[in-house]
């Protein structure tokens, strides 16, 4: 386990802010230990909930051409056929993973190949499981064409406590399955859409690990001793 690159940042001016407290509150409000003593237990605990949040936990990665691995820990949220206006314009298979503020925050590549498309998208912050999130909150869109032949596009959502979502990727760059492509902060939701001929491979409801669960399963001419 090691401290995402994310936070390191955040992490250090916490803890000197709520270092600073602490001594003032020794310092000035000496005659007060109760609530000196509640206010440092407050102050641990929060620093230890922001610590959990950027967590980057080891993942013995699953990697084949005609998989779909999950880009996230979290829960699958949505399992539909749906329009995807941006990018194919027709409908595809949606496979959506709700990330809650106590799940890594890492996203991952789920598959191998080529950046075809990237675009950034500011807008709003519905909560994450909200249907108008995935077309209207801040986001990311990233399309790659996999190694398998099929372009498979995910997409990084803001949620309502989320306020930055980080991005690793560029057009035109090659990504390796599992890789890291992003992070977004607190809570938030990843969007995958496959060709509908994909096989899905979770439930609704399951929980996933970023870079470990097959969510779906490409179609090809070979498939994989998955199939």
């Amino acid at each position: 386990m090691k401290i995402h690159k994310e936070g390191r940042r955040i992490l250090f001016f916490t803890l000197l802010i709520l270092l600073t407290l602490n001594l003032l509150l020794y310092n000035f409000n000496a005659d007060n230990n109760t609530f000196n003593r509640i206010f440092s237990g407050v102050s641990v605990v929060l620093f230890l909930l922001i610590l959990q949040f950027f967590r980057s936990p080891y993942r013995n990665l699953l990697l084949h051409e005609d998989l779909i691995v999950a880009p996230a820990d979290g829960k699958v949220v949505v399992i539909e056929e749906i329009e995807e206006p941006e990018y194919f314009k027709d409908k595809r298979k949606q496979i959506s993973i709700f990330m809650s503020p106590i799940n890594v925050h890492i996203t991952r590549n789920p598959v191998s190949g080529i950046v075809s498309y990237f675009k950034y998208h500011p807008g709003n912050y519905f909560v994450a499981w909200h249907p108008k999130s995935s077309t209207q909150n801040e986001r990311t869109t990233v399309v790659v064409e996999s190694t398998a032949g099929p372009e498979v596009l995910f997409r990084q959502i803001a949620g309502a406590m989320a306020r930055r979502i980080v991005w690793y990727v560029k057009e035109k760059d090659e990504v390796s399955q599992g890789e890291e492509f992003g992070f977004i902060k607190f809570g938030s939701r990843v969007d995958v859409f496959l060709p509908l001929d994909a096989e899905v491979k979770v439930e609704l409801g399951q929980k996933t690990k970023g870079g470990q669960t097959v969510i779906a399963q490409l179609k090809t001419e070979t498939p994989s001793l998955f199939g």
